[in-house]
């Protein structure tokens, strides 16, 4: 062999590998040789990504940056400021109690109903759909942790033009495997699991909420239904009470005992009363609607069944109240702003990871053949790939981002810190509101009976002529006016005993938040 110039080309041997150099450059195969030296080089040509992949995975657990989550110990009373919610006035605090609270209220039929409206209400089925969102998130956020391998295959058929080509028909089959792995070094993905997983918890706890908010608003506006049904039948009683008094008035006038400016009166009493029961009547259609609503039936649904009318649920003599602390376990809406700044916290180590390095491994084999049967015998085509990516200069995006999720973080720390005063105040509220009304509906009960009384003593005076016509006007208003307001007292009771048991998270223990997650 001659080089360029005519001259012999010189052949250099070292050991059992032999080259020629060409020039400035090798040829294009400078090296040849043996099998085993070729299958030495190949498995050095792995060692260093193999060599690096164990370095990083000895490094992979030891650094997860990031603030860890504390929960909150916020300051709490040791008592409830309402004195009459200790237990000597009344109140027993037992938890067993609050669990189902609405039966304890003795109306079949208003069980019924809230155990209907936690099995089909919209709310609560909207708040499942959002459970199994969080519940498909945290396991997209779990795969992270684990190599991606994907697999593919083709066929190929040629066929060239003998003018241009071959002339010759050729097929090509090919399979083939890769694999990546992101290496979490810093725990990006550990922060993401993380706070994937208390998204998941807070929406296990909105859905409890959801629960506990749509038995309590039932139970609120079936008693506005029983309520307004009992306003209309007194309204109605006093009509029947005010006609017998206007024909007494009408008779007297006939007969030359009164004048008519009377009967004028008890006309215009009567009318009065009689105006406020078309009113009663739209109240109560719209309250039956609204329970239709949180049952998720159409409008008119329930009006059957709500027709015959009733009582008021009974008032309980105990009411489980507790301490403060055992209404931050007992509220779902606390616990849901607890996972939710565990979760924010978590995302802060996400923001802070995106600023180190990343390490990620990714591998293919692959096969060739011209028969699908060959593809057995080929010779597999292998590549390993160790990287590694670091920011350099991103002119403080990335820790403006670390800024921005340490901000939100802080706001859920607030909104945790607000919706635990919320609870503390609605529980104190729902007391003081319990302890006054009976008061109240002691009272006007009292006012009620006497005004009856006065009314019936003011229709017989008057129609033996002892008394003028205004004073058995009077007393019809006054017994109009007290019954009704007795009876809007007693319902404000029942709401009040409603709100504090929604107040103490009524309807959800945490024991009990797995089994009321829905379906998976």
């Amino acid at each position: 062999m001659r080089g360029r110039e005519g001259q012999p080309r010189r052949r250099y041997t070292i050991s059992r590998l032999t080259f020629e150099p060409s020039g400035s450059s090798l040829n294009k195969q400078p090296f040849r040789t043996d099998g085993r030296r070729r299958e030495t080089m190949k498995t050095r040509s792995f060692v260093a990504p193999a060599l690096f992949a164990f370095v990083v995975l000895a490094l992979t657990g030891c650094v997860t940056v990031g603030p860890g989550h504390v929960a909150p110990e916020p300051s709490l009373p040791a008592h409830w400021a309402t004195p009459d919610a200790q237990p000597h006035a009344g109140y027993v605090a037992r938890q067993s109690d609050l669990g189902q609270w609405w039966r304890s209220l003795g109306d079949p039929l208003l069980v019924t109903l809230v155990d209907e409206a936690l099995r089909t209400g919209p709310d609560v089925r909207s708040a499942e759909a959002r459970l199994r969102a969080a519940r498909a998130r945290r396991a997209v956020a779990g795969a992270d942790r684990f190599p991606s391998v994907n697999a593919s295959g083709s066929a190929r058929h040629s066929d060239s033009n003998a003018q241009v080509g071959s002339g010759s028909m050729q097929d090509l089959y090919s399979v083939g495997f890769d694999a990546s792995w992101e290496l979490d070094v810093f725990g990006r993905v550990r922060r993401s699991v993380e706070a994937a997983g208390a998204d998941h918890e807070s929406s296990q706890a909105e859905l409890a909420n959801a629960r506990v908010s749509l038995a309590a608003e039932v139970a609120l506006t079936y008693v506005e239904v029983r309520v307004l049904q009992i306003r209309l039948g007194i309204a109605r009683a006093n009509l029947a009470s005010q006609t017998e008094t206007l024909q007494l008035t009408d008779w007297r006038a006939q007969a030359g005992l009164v004048s008519s400016q009377d009967s004028e009166q008890a006309r215009a009493n009567l009318e009065q009363t009689r105006a406020q029961i078309p009113s009663l009547e739209t109240s109560l259609a719209e309250a039956a609607y609204r329970l239709d609503l949180l049952l998720g039936v159409p409008p008119g649904t329930l009006t059957p069944r709500l027709a015959t009318g009733g009582e008021l649920p009974a008032l309980p003599a105990e009411v489980a109240v507790g301490i403060p602390a055992d209404t931050l376990r007992q509220r779902p809406d606390v616990r849901a702003a607890e996972r939710m700044l565990a979760a924010e916290t978590a995302r802060v180590g996400v923001a802070q990871a995106a600023r180190f390095p990343s390490f990620s491994l990714s591998g293919s084999i692959g096969l060739e053949a011209l028969t699908l049967g060959g593809l057995s015998d080929s010779g597999a085509t292998r590549s390993l790939l160790a990287g590694i990516t670091a920011p350099i200069f991103d002119a403080g995006r990335l820790r403006a981002q670390v800024d921005v999720q340490d901000a939100v973080r802080e706001q859920a720390r607030v909104a945790y810190e607000r919706t635990v005063l919320t609870a503390l105040q609605e529980v104190e509220s729902a007391l003081v509101a319990l302890a006054r009304n009976r008061e109240r509906s002691e009272a006007l009960a009292k006012g009620a009976a006497a005004a009856r009384n006065a009314a019936d003593f003011a229709r017989q005076r008057y129609s033996t002529g002892l008394i003028d016509f205004q004073s058995v006007l009077d007393t019809e208003r006054s017994v109009l006016a007290l019954e009704d307001s007795l009876a809007s007292t007693r319902a404000d009771g029942v709401l009040a005993l409603i709100r504090l048991y929604k107040a103490l998270g009524g309807g959800w223990s945490p024991a009990a938040s797995a089994s009321q997650e829905g379906p998976a």
